[in-house]
């Protein structure tokens, strides 16, 4: 589950049909959690494609395992280019992944939203 979650482009797949995502530090506007796998796709796809932005990596800077053998906490940043301006920008992000039957059931992230919004300015 590790390794599909950190390659994996098409999202979607990894997550239970009844998977929890929560953002505690959502950007006004943004949901800061959704219910269900479908309802999460119909809210996430339409505001990444709409974000002026193009994605090139998403290194990961730790993986930390915990006690609970279902949960791993991610560090990692997402950088690309701003595609108005040509500007190169990155922020970083903690994800907090709970899997259960090779689908992850949970997922808590924690985005740098300043550096995100400082990036689109």
């Amino acid at each position: 589950m590790r390794r599909r979650w950190l390659n994996d482009e098409s999202i979607g797949d990894l997550l239970a049909e009844d998977v929890v995502l929560e953002t505690p530090f959502a950007p006004p506007g943004r949901p800061t959690r959704i219910e269900g796998r479908d309802r999460f796709l119909a809210i996430a796809e339409p505001q990444r494609a709409a974000l002026p932005v193009r994605f090139e990596a998403a290194p990961v800077l730790a993986v930390h395992d915990t006690l609970d053998p279902e949960v791993i906490v991610v560090e990692y940043e997402l950088a690309g280019t701003i595609t108005t301006t040509g500007r190169k920008a990155s922020a970083p992000f903690i994800g907090v992944l709970r899997a259960r039957d090779g689908k992850i059931v949970q997922w808590r992230e924690y985005q740098h939203t300043q550096a995100m919004a400082a990036a689109l300015a």
